[in-house]
């Protein structure tokens, strides 16, 4: 004993935001300390016998400086899903929250062994999911470790016994990586100086931790985590976990700290959840990927943006229980709940596709790849063979395994097409991070990503370095040795080109081999990063070539650069014009003539917003030009709805060529196509049959391609329904051989993405019509709910658009969900009038060309509706939405 403070366990005081009195419930363990020790915990079964016996008992166990409170919302939500099945304990460790102040300092295997008393005393049976957070993790993992399943249990012995069913872990860490110190934060608060005065005599470190979060927590919250810490005399603990953290093997926890992290292993059978918020300052993505490689098999989820107290600033309540619906652990067969298998659809056989590194069936001789600029230089399809064999052998000899992850950050030409096809050759994973995304967008993408080696140019290496990107970093060319010392270049393309002449060439990489990871846009929210395999962008390729009837005499310009990446493996020659490729709207009529004329191409790929200045600029065509963009045979544009007054612009500049416009993702490509002609056909029956009601149409599916609807309700949220009766509106659910394998490090979001089994939402709203075509009417967190009934913005903005003074328009609902009223906010020709409220005369012919059937409330001028990085064509109709609210309700500063 010591003259640490001591004080017996209390209930919490009334008044607690979303604590209910109910929960609360005081525990007595008779065997600890010799003396016994109270509790205080939450009991979701509270109000029941201790005989009861639950499907799933969850076990969560907060860390520091936290209590029971953390895991409010969870307690909740469990007890709306599954309260009658599913019972939820969360604890609050002693001289932690309102348990008792022992006044004993407690290290980690004391700890533990407190846990272990506490869940016997309760009489816990049957299947227990551990939750946990900060120091809770390894509390938590020790007890878990002491309750593994039997290896050959008795059905009927193992219903009146605990067993493990399962590990949630938030933002913990069991083991310090290797040649990374220990966090800052920590360093400094464990300095003598330091400690009591933050910990102990202050709530510094308690207020530390909630200041993390962004937005800021309602003061309702803060004052929520400080309850139990008011006074002084409470908070000995906060310190006592903070000194307990072994930071050398000296250490009296270091020990157990090493058993538990060895012990990891014997979890390999047991389900995983690892749920994380990146914005840690304590518990940063270094301590996830160590858990990663610890726990190989567990699912993982990173909230963009959130912070240490991640289950504050995301959802994880609703990521726990839709992760124990899908391992289907609430069941009363322990032995079920125990096996680590996902329910997934059984996927069908993959046809034999031809390898993606696979060139044979070009002429050896033909073009390649094709760069006009800087300066004009190419690359035949066997001396792309040869590059590709030889660099993917260096590779490999160099220490890069198939199944690695290697970011590739190559400007878009011979180069960049060496690196992503060496990397496929060897069955290394492509993480693909274009500078469209911005600074912030791809420091997320790779810190997410986090890639094993980077090949770069000199302006990426140089941001990895000052940026400490993740990855052993590979120049494209030979540097001086002054440059690779000074960022850290391990070796280059060419030296391993060179290495791999006289290496044997790797095996061809299997279907089933993460082929890539390429990032969203980030329009609609943080970019998200989607997995494929080879075989699904193997039938990607394939779609795209049997829907174009695509055939080795065809040469591509692509005024995309993640498009160009496709023509190699088509068996075409490929150029990207001189543009900046970041930004396609830099893209003139010029720059795309030449690239055409350089190559005679026959096919052109360009963004909407590329489109646009193309056309203007046409004027400046020579003769010589325009000739050979007429003999381009068909143009590609997608990326954004398509217009089909643009499309119809392009044709002044591409006389002879079949437009079209393919629908898709990142996720899916290509999910549907029309042509222009069919729009023009549309556009004429438009007046009398009202087509347009759904938004743009794009098409019929591809063969192969299923397009079904799950029909909305009221609020705007998908009612889980697939429907393929015509005029129904709702969220697109796409089938296809080339959807997405998955999202990285983004489970929840997977699994949302991919209900029911199978198929992928699009988060794209729409339709189908009498004729099976699919028309697109926005994103689902785009729909205006007015009391009128459901509308997206798409069909609105196409008919505000065609009015010849406004450039663009963006139709959003202000207002609460169910009441919001419409307001169109638009783009003008001229661009000198005032931002803010439009005039009477604008404002009528905005709604008469809309119609009676939506209610404009108001039309707002802006000067430039925002739009994505990496298409600029998609509006970000959130923030609109957002400066509409604010103009209406007088914000004079409100900015867009």
């Amino acid at each position: 004993m010591s003259n640490r403070p001591t004080a017996p366990a209390s209930l919490p005081p009334a008044g607690i935001v979303g604590l209910e009195p109910e929960w609360s419930r005081l525990v007595h363990t008779p065997k600890i300390d010799a003396v016994g020790r109270t509790w205080h915990i939450l009991d979701s079964w509270a109000d029941r016998s201790d005989d009861a016996t639950p499907a799933l008992t969850l076990l969560c166990v907060h860390g520091n400086p936290s209590w029971s409170f953390l895991w409010r919302r969870l307690l909740a939500q469990v007890m709306e899903a599954h309260g009658d099945r599913i019972r939820l304990i969360a604890v609050d460790q002693l001289d932690m929250g309102f348990s008792e102040r022992t006044g004993v300092k407690r290290p980690l295997a004391q700890r533990i062994d407190d846990l272990c008393q506490l869940t016997d005393t309760l009489r816990i049976k049957g299947p227990v999911v551990t939750v946990a957070h900060d120091w809770g993790g390894p509390i938590s993992l020790g007890w878990a470790l002491q309750h593994l399943p039997k290896a050959n249990p008795d059905v009927s012995e193992s219903s009146d016994s605990v067993q493990l069913a399962g590990v949630v872990l938030t933002n913990t860490a069991v083991h310090q990586p290797q040649g990374s110190p220990a966090p800052a934060v920590i360093r400094l608060i464990r300095s003598p100086l330091v400690l009591r005065n933050a910990t102990v005599n202050t709530r510094a470190f308690i207020q530390g931790a909630i200041e993390m979060s962004r937005p800021a927590l309602d003061a309702r919250v803060r004052a929520g985590f400080h309850a139990p810490y008011l006074k002084r005399s409470q908070r000995s603990a906060i310190a006592d976990f903070v000194a307990d953290i072994p930071l050398d093997a000296k250490h009296e926890s270091a020990s157990t700290l090493d058993a538990i992290a060895t012990g990891l292993t014997e979890l390999a059978q047991i389900p995983a959840l690892l749920l994380w918020g990146p914005r840690d300052k304590v518990f940063s993505d270094l301590y996830l990927h160590d858990l990663e490689q610890r726990l190989p098999h567990a699912d993982v989820h990173r909230f963009p943006g959130a912070a240490h107290f991640v289950s504050e600033d995301a959802d994880v309540a609703g990521a726990v229980i839709a992760w124990i619906d899908q391992y289907q652990l609430a069941v009363n067969d322990p032995a079920k709940a125990s096996t680590h298998t996902a329910v997934s659809p059984d996927v069908p056989a993959q046809p034999d596709r031809r390898a993606l590194s696979d060139f044979s069936v070009a002429t050896a001789t033909n073009d390649a790849i094709v760069e006009i600029a800087p300066v004009h230089r190419s690359i035949s399809f066997g001396e792309l063979t040869e590059r590709v064999d030889h660099l993917a052998a260096g590779m490999n000899s160099f220490g890069i395994n198939a199944g690695d992850r290697v970011a590739v950050m190559v400007t878009p030409g011979i180069d960049l097409c060496l690196a992503v096809y060496g990397c496929w050759r060897l069955g290394a994973t492509l993480v693909l991070v274009d500078s469209g995304l911005g600074r912030t967008g791809m420091q997320r993408a790779l810190r997410s990503a986090n890639p094993a080696y980077l090949i770069g140019i000199d302006k990426a290496l140089i941001a990895a370095k000052l940026l400490r990107w993740p990855g052993k970093r590979i120049a494209v060319g030979k540097r001086s040795s002054v440059m690779n010392k000074a960022l850290s270049i391990a070796s280059d393309m060419a030296t391993l080109t060179e290495r791999g002449r006289d290496q044997a060439t790797p095996p061809w990489p299997a279907p089933e081999t993460l082929a890539a990871l390429a990032f969203t846009s980030g329009s609609t929210g943080p970019s998200k990063g989607v997995i494929y395999r080879h075989h699904q962008i193997q039938a990607q390729r394939d779609a795209l070539m049997s829907l174009y009837q695509i055939t080795q005499n065809d040469r591509l310009v692509a005024a995309f650069a993640p498009f160009a990446l496709y023509g190699p493996t088509m068996g075409i020659t490929s150029i990207v014009p001189d543009m900046d490729v970041t930004s396609p709207g830099t893209l003139n009529a010029q720059a795309l003539a030449d690239a055409v004329k350089l190559v005679n191409a026959t096919l052109v790929f360009a963004s909407p917003a590329a489109l646009v200045n193309v056309i203007a600029s046409k004027s400046k065509l020579t003769e010589p030009q325009q000739a050979a963009c007429s003999d381009v045979r068909l143009v590609l544009s997608a990326g954004a709805p398509v217009r089909a007054k643009l499309l119809t612009q392009a044709t002044s500049i591409f006389t002879c060529a079949d437009v079209h416009t393919p629908y898709g993702m990142t996720e899916a490509l290509p999910i549907a196509d029309i042509a222009l002609s069919e729009l023009q056909q549309i556009g004429k029956e438009a007046a009398s049959d009202n087509l347009h009601a759904g938004g743009v149409c794009v098409g019929h599916p591809l063969p192969g391609v299923l397009v079904h609807i799950d029909p909305l309700d009221p609020q705007g949220e998908p009612m889980g329904q697939l429907s393929g009766e015509p005029g129904k509106l709702g969220e697109i659910m796409v089938q296809a051989a080339h959807t997405r394998d998955s999202y990285d490090r983004l489970w929840l979001t997977n699994y949302r993405a991919s209900q029911p089994a199978g198929w992928h939402r699009t988060g794209d709203v729409g339709q189908l019509d009498a004729t099976g075509r699919l028309w697109v009417g926005g994103r689902l967190g785009h729909i205006i709910t007015t009391p009128k009934g459901v509308l997206a913005p798409v069909a609105s903005e196409q008919r505000i658009e065609s009015l010849y003074d406004i450039t663009a328009a963006a139709v959003v609902g202000v207002g609460p969900v169910g009441t919001q009223v419409v307001v169109a906010v638009v783009e003008l020709l001229l661009t000198l009038t005032p931002r803010g409220g439009a005039s009477m005369e604008l404002t009528e012919k905005v709604r008469k060309v809309v119609g009676e059937e939506v209610d404009i409330a108001a039309v707002l001028v802006v000067k430039k509706l925002p739009v994505d990085r990496r298409h600029n064509s998609k509006v970000d109709r959130t923030a609109v939405a957002l400066w509409a609210s604010r103009t209406l309700s007088g914000d004079s500063v409100a900015s867009l």
